[in-house]
């Protein structure tokens, strides 16, 4: 398996599609991982989370190594702590000081359920003591840009300078938005393209269902999903649905030539990191940068560095869900496994965006900015398509039948989102009305907003 570190030349496009094809897995052998961002906020201050301080992210994971077996990981010598790790799972930091789990791959949602509520038993020992809280949405509810922690990670100071650039909110993009990712992983090449065209088709169906970011600096933002908003003002290069992948015939080849053309952030070489912002990787490959020429590893950094709706690397990645509660954390890698991972739902699944090409669908995504399930899709509300969509997952996970120690399958877990989508609503909705129904912001989020 490649690293970052990986040496090997990389000259044409034949030598770039390492990752996907080592990425194959038996079907077997299928797992499921969860990526988890949250908010940590300061009370009674109601400030973010510093990096530094007795009460900040250092703080955080000093007594995490010291009470709960983490081991620090430093991204150079003589460089700040900036992740943990324990086993297959990490604990990362995004630039705004966003706090992710990284899950190890699992069979069953249940393990990942299990992994989430073990890792937030630990943080909440250690939250009681330093007075933080964690909050699962999908936008700073409190905070400016500038009054956030600054990452000491190399790739972060290059971005802070040189996306700004690429739109008018992508400093948002880092610094305050958090997301609940799936990774998924996919048998052969006509697999990955396939899980990966339906992905992008769904994408703002699903972020629909999981809206959960109607705060902005402490008050109504006027959208049901912030984050979602923020990622439309931002980059056009590196993010979006993705044409080119909604063609039945597109290859890991298209998704290389796509990430070709995408310019680089950075060349790292040891503890020294070149700033590379004006270069596509298809000039760095022939070319090279101040004496360095293209490797695996330079090649893996830079996939890294993209950043749509769903991402092809070792395994397929379901990108498009604010981060949620504690309620719904586990409602995203069930209904992706579902539609994903089973023959029957993946075949229902293909029928039902058969309607829906990519001008339909990326027309839609403003319209589910601000109105999530209540939005038009091709003519009807999203709640319509969101229904449809939870019942193939349902049968999908039905048909799976993993089941755990009280008998039920995987379906339990979205039990509280099958709920909301009954009612048309999303997670956003709940705390907006308990905002407009008389409770204070601070005590909607601070109570009905935690992970």
């Amino acid at each position: 398996m490649a690293t970052p570190d990986d040496a090997r030349p990389v000259r044409s496009l034949d030598d770039l599609l390492f990752p996907f094809h080592e990425g194959e897995t038996e079907r077997s052998r299928f797992r499921v991982g969860t990526e988890l961002e949250k908010i940590g906020i300061l009370v009674p201050e109601r400030a973010p989370l510093p990096y530094e301080g007795d009460r900040g992210i250092k703080a955080v994971f000093a007594l995490l190594i010291a009470h709960h077996g983490w081991f620090e990981e430093r991204e150079h010598d003589g460089g700040e702590v900036i992740s943990l790790r324990r086993g297959e799972t990490s604990i990362t930091l995004e630039p705004g000081g966003q706090f992710e789990l990284s899950g190890a791959p699992h069979e069953t949602v249940h393990q990942i359920c299990a992994e989430f509520r073990c890792h937030m038993k630990e943080l909440e020992d250690i939250s009681r003591e330093l007075g933080i809280v964690w909050l699962g949405l999908g936008f700073h509810p409190f905070a400016r840009p500038e009054e956030l922690p600054e990452v000491p990670k190399l790739r972060y100071g290059i971005m802070r300078e040189y996306m700004p650039s690429r739109g008018p909110l992508a400093l948002d993009m880092m610094t305050r938005t958090a997301t609940v990712q799936a990774n998924l992983d996919f048998s052969n090449e006509d697999d990955a393209m396939r899980k990966l065209r339906l992905s992008l088709a769904i994408a703002p169906v699903m972020s629909a269902m999981f809206a959960n970011s109607p705060f902005m600096e402490r008050g109504l933002s006027g959208d049901r999903s912030r984050r979602v908003r923020v990622w439309l003002g931002m980059d056009p290069d590196r993010s979006g649905l993705l044409p080119f992948a909604w063609n039945e015939a597109a290859r890991y080849r298209d998704y290389a030539e796509w990430a070709l053309d995408v310019p680089m952030f950075m060349v790292k070489r040891g503890n020294t990191v070149l700033r590379n912002t004006g270069q596509t990787f298809r000039a760095f490959m022939a070319d090279g940068y101040r004496g360095a020429t293209a490797t695996g590893g330079d090649w893996e950094s830079h996939l890294q560095t993209l950043f749509p709706e769903a991402r092809l690397k070792r395994t397929l990645e379901v990108r498009c869900a604010d981060s949620q509660d504690g309620s719904m954390v586990c409602a995203l890698p069930a209904i992706s496994k579902g539609l994903l991972y089973d023959d029957e739902a993946l075949s229902a699944l293909e029928k039902f965006v058969a309607p829906l090409d990519y001008d339909t669908v990326q027309a839609s995504r403003d319209g589910i900015a601000k109105d999530a399930l209540r939005a038009k899709l091709g003519g009807r509300e999203v709640s319509e398509w969101a229904a449809e969509l939870l019942d193939i997952a349902e049968g999908g996970l039905a048909r799976l039948s993993h089941l755990n120690g009280n008998g039920d399958d995987e379906r339990v877990h979205l039990k509280v989102l099958r709920a909301l989508v009954s009612d048309g609503k999303c997670p956003a909705d709940l705390l907006i009305e308990r905002v407009e129904g008389g409770d204070s912001f601070e005590e909607a989020v601070l109570t009905h907003a935690r992970v």
